[in-house]
């Protein structure tokens, strides 16, 4: 396809190639489509493949099935395993995995495979943007020279830029309306026509950077933040338990503190921190500054003490059961939420599952329920059967631990429980309850723990 029949007129939106229809890329897909934007999925997994094509989401989010139901009546998103398809579109957008190596380094590979097979199919003139969490010099050092010389051709005059992903599971779709872009490129044309893709595409503001060097390192100080944040809240949490204080009522005031342009911003803490993003990031950062002859404390400092934090949340479910006056090795834990985060159905790298396998070790009988998880993704936590309803899981458990804080959850009335499961421990991992909640549990003779409370 020459350069002239690809270029649309004026008022056609760009036709969208996204190499990589995981999470990110259905996600970034069905942004597209509800703005008129046309897109073709591409992804070596044919079952995938084939449930968008089926007009199915092939992931849980909210929103997203119906956006790409209404996509795919549309004729605007279709999806394929062939990768010399990306000739059609004028923008490609690369959205494959960055796992971390057995040294916790950045494995580029996938990136890498994702580009050699792209090269050859690419024309002068197109857009490639790069959305995978990468090290600082990845756009510029691996994916452009391996997309320009292509076919054997050197000269080859692409625009390609890095636009990190900054996206929440469970708000991803409205995130990808008001979250600003950030824009960094290889040169400043490639820069300035990924603004342009973004801002007319999906209609939201970008923040140009000086480099796609410099846009790389945005998402992982995003994400190191972030994990030493709640890692801090983490800490927090601990302390409070030992002083007798409620570390919510602590965050919550110690958040009105006005700081700078904002506020002090502590997050909350939880039983522990999971995803595909959070806790490997923090050790591409700590890579990155050992290459670079540094030593940085904090990026393991931060994900160490997250990564305690499935074992503490069971050390307080054994606490709770000796303060009533059983033990853990005697009792029936039910435990609701495998997922890493509320809200979805995502098990990776779920901080659950070492809580968990130590619960199985431990406790005399041990049930599970997540309504949002598939059978087949608890299976990468347990291989105890998911129970198929809540009354099921918890029904005269001594224990029902909420290690996610799923909205499904929160509509059954706590009476309901104390019926289910009289004077069991409610274990909170990461539903917040309210003062007026936890004083309700003592009314209904159910005991209470939380972290941090």
């Amino acid at each position: 396809m020459s350069d002239e029949s690809r270029t649309p007129p004026p008022s056609a939106p760009p036709r969208v190639a996204i190499v990589g229809f995981g999470y990110v890329g259905a996600c970034l897909g069905a942004a597209l489509t509800e703005r008129g934007v046309p897109v073709l999925g591409i992804d070596v997994d044919a079952g995938r493949v084939a449930t968008v094509n089926a007009g199915e989401a092939p992931f849980s989010e909210p929103g997203l099935a119906e956006a790409m139901a209404r996509a795919h009546d549309r004729g605007i998103l279709e999806a394929t395993t062939d990768m010399s398809r990306v000739s059609e579109a004028e923008v490609v957008l690369l959205c494959v995995g960055t796992p971390l190596d057995r040294d916790f380094a950045p494995d580029t590979q996938q990136i890498r495979a994702a580009a050699h097979e792209l090269a050859p199919h690419l024309s002068n003139g197109q857009l490639v943007i790069l959305k995978s969490t990468a090290p600082p010099g990845t756009t510029e050092e691996i994916l452009a020279p391996i997309l320009r010389e292509g076919a054997g051709r050197k000269d080859r005059e692409l625009l390609l830029a890095f636009c990190p992903e900054r996206l929440a599971e469970g708000s991803a779709l409205e995130e990808l309306r008001t979250i600003p872009v950030v824009v960094g490129g290889v040169d400043a044309t490639s820069r300035d026509a990924a603004r342009s893709f973004w801002e007319e595409s999906l209609g939201i503001e970008t923040i140009a950077v000086r480099s796609a060097r410099t846009a790389e390192m945005v998402k992982l100080a995003d994400n190191q933040w972030i994990d030493l944040n709640i890692a801090l809240a983490n800490e927090l949490a601990r302390l409070s338990e030992r002083v007798g204080v409620d570390v919510l009522e602590v965050i919550a005031a110690a958040n009105s503190l006005p700081k700078g342009q904002h506020h002090v911003n502590i997050l909350s803490p939880s039983m522990g921190v999971g995803g595909s993003c959070l806790t490997k990031d923090p050790w591409f950062v700590h890579r990155m500054a050992l290459d670079a002859g540094l030593e940085l404390r904090l990026p393991a400092a931060g994900r160490r003490v997250n990564d305690d934090m499935p074992l503490y949340a069971v050390d307080r479910i054994r606490q709770g059961l000796q303060a009533s006056g059983r033990s853990l090795g005697d009792s029936r834990v039910a435990v609701l939420g495998l997922a890493f985060k509320s809200n979805t159905g995502d098990c990776r790298f779920s901080p659950t599952q070492p809580a968990i396998e130590a619960l199985e070790r431990e406790c005399a009988e041990l049930t599970l329920y997540d309504p949002l998880v598939t059978p087949g993704d608890a299976g990468q936590i347990s291989s105890i059967p998911l129970s198929t309803t809540i009354e099921e899981a918890v029904r005269g458990a001594d224990c029902i631990a909420f290690f996610t804080g799923h909205d499904a959850f929160r509509h059954v009335p706590l009476e309901r429980f104390a019926t289910l499961a009289p004077r069991s421990l409610i274990m909170d991992g990461r539903m917040y309850f309210s003062n007026e909640a936890i004083e309700r549990m003592g009314e209904l003779g159910l005991g209470f723990i939380g972290i941090g409370r």
